[in-house]
C-alpha cells in the first residue's frame, strides 16, 4: 500500500510522489476500510501498474482520502487526469494524472464507497457524497449473527438487497439519497416539488402579511369518497363506435379509476391503458399494428437467440444479463399458477421477454425488479408479442427507477415526503425526529409499484387504477401518502424508532386493503385540490385589496384622480365596515 504525498502544495505546478506505507500503517488503513468512518475510508487498490521504477519492481497503488470530497472533474489531454476539489475550500488539490491508464477503475473503487453523480451543468464533473458516520450506525443496529455481511451486499447491489426485506432498505439509500451534512436541512426549494407531485396545484411561497404558504395551510375535512364496480364487457362495448374506436374517453377512464376492470377485459384495455394501442385506432388499424411489433419482436429475440457461446464469451455485459434473469426468472411468483412447477412455461416467455428488452434497451439491460413489473403484464396479455410490447411501454414511466444514479428513486422520496409534510405536519415531525423524514422505507414500494405490498390480484387493480392518470400523474404518491395515514396511529402511539419503523411498514405486505386504500388516496386529492380552490380564491381577494391600497400610493396629480382616490378609499372603508366581509 502506498500513500499520497503532495509537494510544495502552495505551488500550482505541484506533482505527486508515491511513498509505501510501513506495515502498521498499512494494517491500519486496512481495517479502517472496514469502518463507517467517512474522513478515513480508503479506496480499494487501483487495478493498474505504475511504471517500473528504477529497481524495476512495479508497484500498486492505493488512496487513502483524508478529507472529504466535493467534486472530481474527469479531463483527457492525451491522457486523463482528475481534478480534485474538498468541501471546505474552492481550490483544487493538484490532479492526479493516469498516463498508463487505470482512471476507471480508480472511479469504480471509489464509487464502493461514495456516490458520484453528474454534476446537471457540467457532464466531466462528478459531485461526490460520502457516508454519514450517525446513520449508518442506525444501520449497524438492525444487524445480527443471521444477516451479518449485509452492509457489502446493499452496497453492492441495493436493488436485490432491497426487495428481499425491511433491514435492506437502510444505510445504503439512506446516505445516497441524504447526500453530504450540509444537506441535512431540507432546503426551501424542495417546496416547489409539490407542483409536480399534484400537477396544476399552485403554490404562494410569499410571506406576505396574512397569508401562508400552502404547506401551512388547514386543508380542512377530507371529504368521503364512494368506489364502484368494475368496468364490465357490456360497458366497454358502449364505448365503442362501429369501426372499434374508442369513444367518450375521459368518461372511461374515469369508470376504470373508480372501479378498474373486470379482468376478462384487462386483456384488451391494459393496451390502451399502457399506451401500446392508440385510444382512436380502429380494429383493422390495430390488426395491422400487431402484425409490424410481432415482427419486429422476433427480429430483436433472434439477435441473442443467435449468439454463440463463443460470442457470449467475449460480451461479459449480455452474459450478466442472462445469468440475473435466469436467477430472478425462477424466483418471481411462483407461487402463482401461471408460474408454478418445474418447467413452466410462463418462466421460458417472462425470461425470453426479459432477454429481449435487453436488446431493445441495451444501455438499461436488466435490473432485478423488472421481473416483478414484467410478470402481472403477461399474466393478463397471454401472448408473448403483446406483453413484451406493454412492458417497454410499462418501463417508459419506470425507467428512472432503475437507472444508475437512481435519480427517479430520489425525486419521488423527496415529492413524497414535501407531500406528507403538507398533508399531515406532526407525522411529519415525528418521522423527522426518528431520522425517518426522507421516508425511504417506502423506497420498495415506489421501485416496484407496489407489487411485493399487495396480492397479486390487488396489484392488477391498482395498476389499471394508476395508468388512467387519475386524478393526477403521480397517485401513486397518494397511494403511499394513503397507507402511511393508517398506520400514523400506531407508528406514534408505540413510539416506534427508525428500526421498529422499517420492520413495522415491511410487515405491512400481504396485508393492506387495496379497496380502502384507494378510496383514501382518492379523498387526500379532493382535499388538496379542494384547498387549491380556496387559496386561489383568497390569493384573488388579496390581489384586489393590494390593487385598491396601490392607488393610494400614487401622488394625485389632477383633481379629477384626487377625487377618484378618494371614492376608492371610501369604498374600501365601507367595505371593510360590512358585516358581509371577513
Amino acid at each position: 500500500i502506498y500513500h499520497l504525498n503532495c509537494l510544495s502544495p502552495q505551488d500550482s505546478s505541484s506533482v505527486m510522489e508515491w511513498d509505501q506505507v510501513s506495515g502498521e500503517k498499512s494494517l491500519h488503513l486496512l481495517e479502517s476500510q472496514q469502518s463507517y468512518e467517512t474522513e478515513w475510508d480508503m479506496v480499494n487498490a487501483v487495478s493498474f501498474k505504475k511504471k517500473s521504477c528504477s529497481n524495476g519492481e512495479g508497484k500498486f497503488c492505493a488512496l487513502a482520502l483524508k478529507t472529504d470530497l466535493r467534486s472530481i472533474t474527469v479531463k483527457e489531454e492525451g491522457w486523463t487526469f482528475l481534478v480534485l476539489k474538498l468541501k471546505d475550500s474552492c481550490s483544487s488539490l493538484p490532479a492526479l494524472h493516469f498516463h498508463h491508464g487505470g482512471s476507471r477503475e480508480f472511479l469504480d473503487s471509489l464509487r464502493r464507497f461514495a456516490l458520484l453523480s453528474e454534476a446537471p451543468e457540467d457532464d466531466t464533473c462528478l459531485m461526490v457524497s460520502t457516508p454519514n458516520r450517525a446513520l449508518s450506525q442506525s444501520f449497524e443496529n438492525l444487524l445480527d449473527d443471521n444477516n451479518f455481511g449485509l452492509v457489502q451486499k446493499f452496497r453492492k447491489d441495493p436493488y436485490v438487497t432491497t426487495l428481499g426485506g425491511f433491514s435492506k432498505v437502510t444505510n445504503y439509500i439512506f446516505d445516497a439519497f441524504r447526500g453530504t451534512e450540509e444537506q441535512h436541512q431540507r432546503p426551501p426549494e424542495e417546496v416547489e416539488l409539490l407542483g409536480e407531485v399534484i400537477p396544476g396545484l399552485e403554490i404562494n411561497q410569499q410571506e406576505e402579511p396574512g397569508f401562508e404558504v400552502i404547506t401551512r395551510i388547514d386543508l380542512g375535512t377530507r371529504p368521503e369518497v364512494n368506489r364502484t364496480g368494475p368496468l364490465s364487457s357490456e360497458d366497454w362495448i358502449r364505448h365503442q363506435d362501429t369501426e372499434g374506436r374508442m369513444i367518450n374517453i375521459p368518461l372511461l377512464k374515469q369508470v376504470i379509476f373508480k372501479g378498474g376492470l373486470c379482468h376478462a377485459l384487462r386483456k384488451e384495455a391494459w393496451k390502451f391503458l399502457l399506451g401500446y394501442v392508440p385510444w382512436d385506432s380502429t380494429l383493422e388499424e390495430r390488426k395491422v399494428l400487431q402484425r409490424s411489433r410481432t415482427d419486429e419482436y422476433f427480429r430483436m429475440k433472434l439477435q441473442w437467440k443467435s449468439v454463440s457461446e463463443e460470442q457470449e464469451r467475449r460480451n461479459s455485459r449480455l452474459r450478466d444479463y442472462r445469468s440475473l434473469i435466469e436467477k430472478d426468472v425462477n424466483r418471481t411468483d411462483r407461487s402463482n399458477r401461471f408460474y408454478e412447477g418445474m418447467d413452466n412455461p410462463g418462466l421460458v416467455l417472462l425470461h425470453d421477454i426479459l432477454m429481449t428488452y435487453c436488446m431493445f434497451d441495451f444501455d438499461l439491460g436488466y435490473v432485478q425488479g423488472m421481473s416483478d413489473l414484467l410478470s402481472p403484464i403477461l399474466y393478463v396479455m397471454e401472448n408473448e408479442v403483446d406483453a413484451f410490447w406493454c412492458f417497454v411501454c410499462f418501463m417508459d414511466q419506470m425507467h428512472q427507477n432503475f437507472e444508475e444514479q437512481m435519480q427517479g428513486m430520489k425525486t419521488q422520496l423527496i415529492q413524497l415526503s414535501t407531500l406528507l409534510r403538507l398533508l399531515d405536519l406532526s407525522f411529519w415531525n415525528y418521522l423527522e425526529s426518528q431520522d425517518s423524514g426522507f421516508l425511504y422505507f417506502c423506497f420498495r414500494w415506489l421501485l416496484i409499484r407496489f407489487k411485493r405490498e399487495l396480492s397479486f390480484q390487488d396489484v392488477l387493480r391498482l395498476w389499471e387504477v394508476m395508468w388512467t392518470g387519475l386524478p393526477c400523474d403521480n397517485f401513486h404518491l397518494l397511494v403511499c401518502c394513503a397507507i402511511l395515514d393508517s398506520e400514523k396511529q400506531k407508528i406514534m402511539e408505540e413510539n416506534y424508532g427508525f428500526n421498529e419503523i422499517l420492520k413495522h411498514i415491511n410487515e405491512l405486505s400481504m396485508k393492506l386493503d387495496i379497496e380502502d386504500i384507494l378510496q383514501k388516496a382518492e379523498g387526500i386529492c379532493e382535499q388538496i385540490t379542494s384547498c387549491k380552490v380556496r387559496s386561489a380564491t383568497s390569493d384573488n381577494e388579496y390581489v384586489q385589496q393590494r390593487q385598491i391600497t396601490s392607488l393610494k400610493v400614487h401622488s394625485a396629480t389632477s383633481a379629477n384622480e384626487y377625487v377618484q382616490q378618494r371614492q376608492i378609499t371610501s369604498l374600501k372603508v365601507r367595505s371593510a365596515t360590512s358585516d358581509n366581509e371577513p
